[in-house]
């Protein structure tokens, strides 16, 4: 019991300090990106940050969604990332946790800031006052439309991964399995080890 509640809360620390390091990176990209681009670009760059925050969310679910037997199959006729998709999904918790939690927040957090600076560019552009009329109600109606983009957007994407959790969580394997052979990041062979041990 008390290993597993510090087992616990070091991954708690562990994605505390993950999530401070990556809002911190991608908060200084996000602010570089948008400082020398028009209103515009801005606003593509703001979407394809909602679109980041979807499509890790859609990874999470499916994690959780996914059965691991398939991929033992899959791992028997030596398929390239099943042994990363068994890994996935043995590791949902963590998976989703990162997936949703971290990437998810941080990208909605970001979203939010940087349409607030797109929203400045637009008005100073236009030739608005900050804190203008004009300001406020493009303000309301991008925020909205973020937020719509963003909700909408994530909704879809844990339908999909619920039904096409398998595949998914495959490609993610195949991903996986294409990090380790090329940057040599070892992620599978204790973790999987240890469970047959277990087994």
């Amino acid at each position: 019991m008390k290993a597993s509640i510090s087992k616990s809360i070091n991954w708690s620390l562990a994605i505390a300090v993950i999530t401070l390091v990556l809002a911190a990176i991608f908060s200084i990209i996000a602010t570089a990106v948008l400082s020398g681009v028009t209103w515009a670009l801005g606003m593509v760059v703001v979407f394809l940050i909602v679109l980041i925050g979807i499509f890790f969310d859609t990874i999470g679910v499916a994690s959780t969604a996914a059965n691991e037997v398939p991929f033992h199959a899959m791992a028997a006729e030596r398929l390239t990332g099943a042994k990363h998709a068994i890994f996935v999904t043995r590791n949902a918790d963590r998976v989703a946790s990162f997936c949703n939690d971290v990437i998810g927040d941080i990208s909605g957090i970001i979203s939010g800031t940087a349409a607030a600076s797109v929203v400045v560019q637009l008005t100073l552009q236009l030739g608005h006052d900050e804190g203008s009329l004009f300001q406020y109600i493009v303000s309301v109606v991008f925020t909205s439309v973020v937020a719509a983009l963003t909700v909408g957007g994530k909704a879809l994407g844990k339908t999909l991964a619920i039904h096409f959790s398998t595949e998914i969580i495959f490609q993610v394997g195949r991903f996986l399995y294409f990090i380790e052979k090329n940057f040599k990041i070892k992620m599978v062979g204790k973790q999987n080890k240890k469970k047959k041990k277990q087994a």
